[in-house]
């Protein structure tokens, strides 16, 4: 393994899941990164797992 190994974060998982949405539903992935932050609160309860 790298010793440069890059820290995946929320934020980056965020521009993924967006990125690939957009590509599959033809939005742009501004406005669902936009969805997804405001959907926030809804699943607050759950936790990412990185």
């Amino acid at each position: 393994m790298s010793k440069n190994k890059k820290k995946i974060t929320k934020s980056m998982i965020l521009r993924s899941v967006a990125s690939s949405t957009a590509i599959e539903t033809g939005e742009t992935v501004k406005t669902i990164e936009k969805k997804l932050k405001a959907n926030k609160l809804k699943y607050e309860s759950l936790s990412l797992a990185i």
